[in-house]
């Protein structure tokens, strides 16, 4: 990978900083110029120095040193505390990650003094280094993650305890007698912390409640969504608050808002879709161009601001997609009726609409609140095999919508954005919830038809905000740059491919993404390859500091187009709505609610993997001593990891059962190699495998090599 001079200014004046801020916090008590920094970091050049003095410069600014007189500075707190978040391992010791500090400090287990996995603590850094690192101990817990946890409850000799499922949560708790509440051996159940005294081993804790027996799906399926704290089911009174909604439109309606339903209008979702959010308008004006609106369900006038409803949709801020179901962010009576756009019938929605042209070039576009009667209700398929064969029910108005999402859609590749493009794997389930078979759904035109435009409408809503509106109150979805250090690692990686990534500056490292992407296709690594790419990338987030959208090369973005399933889109009809109508308003504490939708998103798609994961392993549980071919996606001293192509289920062969050599782990080759007769298991490499044992309880799957 080419490394450009701002690439490696910018890591060498972070390498530095952490290094002074590391010889600071080892004695806090110093007080230390810049050429005593330069000696102890044995920095003797110029440009070196003239590093040293800027970082002290900042760290001075941000308030982590102090400058107690011209050039001289300390530790602003004279013990080397910082607060961060508890990342446990599996094996007890953890490291915390820090705004702090950009170097994560080691904790071991004897030192994390009863902190758990996603704690915020304060920690104090030891004077002594280790040498992967800053070594540090946890002085004090400021907020725990969870304090309930899903597990199997286990009694021998009348001394119960909770086995948590959640593999980083290391600790089993313990559970009085008094404190079962009917709970059996065996069972699968919810446990709450009530006490954790330092000088014991586990936590004390009572059983909140029964879930059931492990193995029944719905016991699972509840398991999954309380291990992430994730609803399954809502309350009487939110139901009952659900059903007091009224449908009716009324004659104000119907003056206040622009009338599309004459105007061709049509639904694009999956086959198994409940609720629809999104429908697609299009007329012709002139010889030159149409109009296309892009028309979203319009749930903020049903959902009134601060009610139980509201409220409780806040709380879930995103529906859940689990393998068997859906956990819906509102009521049934909403999502599925009354805000669903659901064909032939008058709906209330907001409105994008586009004065555009067959080059997707836009004239005009218009904001507001309008009311619509969709024609027909589509899914995907039925769109594709229309777009393939020319044929079917509104052909003309799809095709022209389809060659201008076409060109949006490379117009936005040509300007920097990332082609993630992933195919999902979908399960076929009997009557009794169990895996028959395992597919891969695969996006094809119609499902980028819908995307581009409601891709567009987001961006277009962002822009009006954020470029030619003076309020600053809004939601925008944010997406930062890539860390470098993940970056130059994912390039190593593909290098041993024999791909290669350019990366001076981001339409380059775009482009060289997507043509890997591109050259991977149908390859025994593209699976690997596309995850380790999308892992390298930053988190998709929520904020009211707007700083574009890197993925998708926008520099505004928001989230507009899914009010049913996404409470940061409530947020944003809202305020756009108050915009329109140049009203004063504003919702409290903002950036605390996009904080909470951000962390409560990245649960639910916690929850979604963990049930793709169970269901892969409850397929292959009656298949043990068949055997397919796979591909390694992952070394370890311990095995290697290895997905079978055809299903994607990912298990592993333990490195004791590899028994014609001794294997050594080659880390920075992602590679084992046999000392005595050179045989290399390397990532990447198509091998053959036989599943040997199955646990549905732990989700493991393990392997042997079948020989050659």
């Amino acid at each position: 990978m080419r490394r450009d001079k701002s690439q490696n200014e910018t890591e060498n004046k972070k390498t530095i900083t952490n290094k002074i801020l590391g010889i600071f916090m080892s004695s806090p008590q110093k007080i230390l110029n810049y050429k005593q920094i330069s000696a102890l970091l044995n920095i003797k050049d110029g440009n070196g120095r003239k590093n040293v003095i800027k970082a002290l410069e900042e760290l001075s600014n941000v308030g982590t040193l102090k400058e107690l007189e011209a050039g001289k500075f300390q530790l602003k707190s004279r013990v080397g505390h910082i607060t961060g978040i508890v990342d446990m391992s599996k094996h007890g010791y953890a490291f915390i990650e820090s705004d702090d500090i950009s170097e994560d400090i080691f904790v071991s287990l004897k030192n994390l003094n009863t902190a758990l996995h996603g704690d915020t603590v304060k920690v104090v850094i030891y004077a002594k280094k280790k040498k992967s690192g800053m070594e540090g101990e946890v002085v004090d817990i400021i907020k725990r993650n969870k304090e309930r946890f899903v597990g199997t409850l286990e009694i021998v000799r009348n001394i119960s305890f909770l086995i948590p499922d959640d593999h980083k949560m290391i600790h089993d708790i313990f559970i009085p007698t008094e404190n079962l509440n009917g709970a059996v051996s065996g069972q699968k159940v919810i446990a709450e912390i009530t006490e954790w005294y330092e000088y014991r081993k586990n936590p004390t804790g009572r059983i909140v409640e029964i879930l059931g027996m492990p193995g029944d799906n719905e016991v699972e399926m509840h398991s999954i969504l309380a291990e992430f704290g994730l609803p399954a089911k809502f309350s009487t009174n939110v139901l009952n608050a659900a059903e007091k909604i009224k449908e009716k439109i009324t004659d104000y309606d119907l003056k206040s808002r622009k009338d599309f339903r004459k105007t061709l209008t049509f639904t694009i979702d999956p086959e198994d879709a409940k609720d629809f959010d999104d429908a697609i308008s299009i007329k012709k004006i002139d010889d030159i161009f149409f109009e296309i609106g892009v028309h979203i369900a319009d749930v903020t006038h049903y959902l009134e601001d601060n009610s139980l409803l509201d409220n409780e949709a806040f709380e879930r801020a995103t529906s859940v997609y689990l393998v068997d179901r859906v956990v819906p962010m509102l009521p049934e009576k909403l999502s599925n009726n009354v805000c669903s756009l659901n064909p032939n019938e008058d709906k209330l929605c907001f409105s994008v609409v586009f004065k555009i042209d067959i080059e997707a070039n836009i004239n005009d576009i218009w904001y507001g609140k309008t009311i619509i009667n969709s024609d027909k209700r589509f899914n995907y398929q039925e769109v594709q095999k229309i777009i393939d064969t020319n044929n079917g029910k509104f052909v003309k108005e799809i095709n022209i919508l389809n060659k201008i999402a076409q060109k949006l859609r490379n117009n936005r590749f040509n300007k920097g954005s990332f082609n993630f493009d992933h195919n999902e794997i979908k399960f076929i389930l009997n009557d009794k919830f169990q895996p028959v078979s395992v597919y891969f759904k695969e996006s094809k035109e119609a499902n980028h038809l819908v995307e581009e435009f409601m891709l567009l409408a987001n961006k277009k809503v962002a822009e009006f905000i954020g470029k030619h509106r003076k309020e600053k109150d809004f939601v925008y979805r944010i997406h930062d740059k890539p860390n470098p250090e993940k970056l130059m690692s994912f390039s190593g990686l593909v290098n041993k491919f024999g791909y290669t990534i350019e990366a001076k500056d981001n339409i380059s490292l775009s482009k060289s993404i997507n043509k890997l992407i591109s050259e991977i296709n149908g390859k025994p690594e593209q699976n690997i390859i596309e995850n380790l790419a999308i892992r390298t990338m930053s988190k998709a987030i929520y904020s009211t500091k707007n700083i574009g959208h890197y993925g998708l090369s926008f520099d505004f973005y928001s989230h507009f187009t899914s009010p049913i399933r996404r409470y940061p889109d409530v947020l944003v009809h809202r305020l756009l709505f108050h915009y329109l109508k140049k009203s004063k308003y504003s919702i409290d504490e903002l950036e605390k609610k996009c904080r909470h939708c951000s962390y409560k998103e990245q649960q639910a798609v916690m929850a979604e993997r963990s049930s793709i994961k169970y269901k892969q392993v409850e397929y292959l549980s009656d298949k043990i001593g068949e055997k397919y071919l796979g591909i390694i996606t992952g070394v370890t001293e311990w095995g290697l990891f290895v997905e079978i192509k055809e299903n994607a289920c990912e298990g592993l062969v333990h490195i004791r059962t590899l028994t014609d050599d001794f294997y050594e782990h080659e880390a920075e080759n992602y590679r084992i190699i046999g000392k005595d007769f050179g045989k290399i298991y390397q990532l990447g490499n198509e091998i053959e495998v036989e599943i040997v044992n199955v646990n549905i309880d732990k989700k493991q799957i393990d392997f042997e090599l079948v020989e050659d």
